[in-house]
C-alpha cells in the first residue's frame, strides 16, 4: 500500500536506535524529508547519513529533550531546514525503573515534559500542513501493571489523556493525534537485550509470557507508528494502539 507519504515532512525524537531509528527508516523509505535527535552527536550524524540513502532530505542535531529550550528551538530549526512539518513523532523516553527520586525526576523531565514540550512547538507548524499528524510511543506497562511500581510506566501513563484530549482539540484543525503503545521489543543494545544477558532466567520468563512465543520488533512497532502518522489514516486520532502480540489481557473498549 501506498502510504502517501512521498515529499511530506517528519520529525522523529530519539531516532537513532531501536523504535525510533525503525520509524525514521521507514518513514524515509516512504519518500518522508526527515529529521532526528537524540543526546549522542556521532549516532545522530550516522543516522542522518544513513536515512539520507533512501532519498530524501535528512537533518539531524544533538538534542536533550529535557532541555525544554532547546527542544523547541530544535524543532523550529528541523521544520525550518525540511521545509515544513506534516508529522511530529514523540519518541524519546528516559526508561526509568528504579523507585528513587532521580528516576521520578528524569521520567517527569523527559517523557512528560519533552513530550508535551515537542507537541506542542510542533503545532503551529503542523497547522500550516494538509496532513498534520502527532504520534506518540506509549507503553503497555501504562495501561496493564506486570511487576513493581516504576516511574517509566506512571509517566507513560499520564500521555494516554494528553493525547486524546489533543485529538478532540485539535481535529478542527485537521491535525490528528494517536498513540502506539508496544510490548516487549527486543533489539540488540535495548533493554530486553541487556536482561537478556544479565538475567538470562528472567529473560527466558518473560518471553514465555507472550502468547507468540517472542518479544516484538522496532520493525512492528514501526510500522503501527508509520501508518497512523500516515494520510492512510486520516479518520484516524485519539487512539492509542497496542502493539503487543497479545501480551496484555485488558479488553479494548
Amino acid at each position: 500500500m501506498d502510504l502517501d507519504l512521498k515529499g511530506k515532512n517528519a520529525i522523529v525524537t530519539g531516532g537513532t536506535r531501536g523504535i525510533g531509528r525503525a520509524i525514521a527508516e521507514l518513514l524515509a523509505a516512504e519518500g518522508c524529508n526527515i529529521a532526528v535527535c537524540a543526546r549522542h552527536e556521532a549516532a545522530v550524524d550516522a543516522t542522518v547519513a544513513a536515512l539520507a540513502g533512501h532519498g530524501v532530505k535528512t537533518w539531524g542535531g544533538r538534542v536533550d529533550v529535557a532541555d525544554i529550550d532547546g527542544l523547541r528551538w530544535w524543532v523550529a530549526k528541523a521544520a525550518h531546514t525540511l521545509g515544513g512539518l506534516d508529522i511530529f513523532v514523540a519518541n524519546v523516553s528516559a526508561l526509568a525503573q528504579s523507585m528513587d527520586d532521580d528516576s521520578w525526576r528524569r521520567s517527569l523531565e523527559i517523557d512528560i515534559m519533552g513530550t508535551v514540550a515537542g507537541v506542542e512547538a510542533a503545532i503551529p507548524l503542523l497547522e500550516q500542513s494538509t496532513a498534520g499528524a502527532i504520534v506518540v510511543v506509549g507503553t503497555t506497562g501504562a495501561v496493564e501493571i506486570a511487576g513493581p511500581p516504576r516511574p517509566y510506566a506512571s509517566a507513560k501513563a499520564a500521555l494516554v489523556p494528553y493525547v486524546k484530549a489533543l485529538a478532540r482539540n485539535l481535529a478542527v484543525k485537521n491535525i490528528r493525534a494517536n498513540m502506539v503503545s508496544p510490548g516487549n521489543v527486543y533489539f540488540k543494545g535495548g533493554v530486553w537485550n541487556v536482561v537478556e544477558e544479565n538475567n538470562p532466567e528472567l529473560f527466558r520468563t518473560m518471553v514465555g509470557r507472550n502468547p507468540m512465543g517472542r518479544m516484538g520488533t522496532p520493525e512492528e512497532v514501526a510500522n503501527a507508528v508509520v501508518f497512523l502518522a500516515s494520510p492512510r489514516a486520516s479518520f484516524v486520532t485519539g487512539t492509542n494502539l497496542i502493539v503487543d502480540g497479545a501480551l496484555t489481557q485488558r479488553v479494548q473498549f
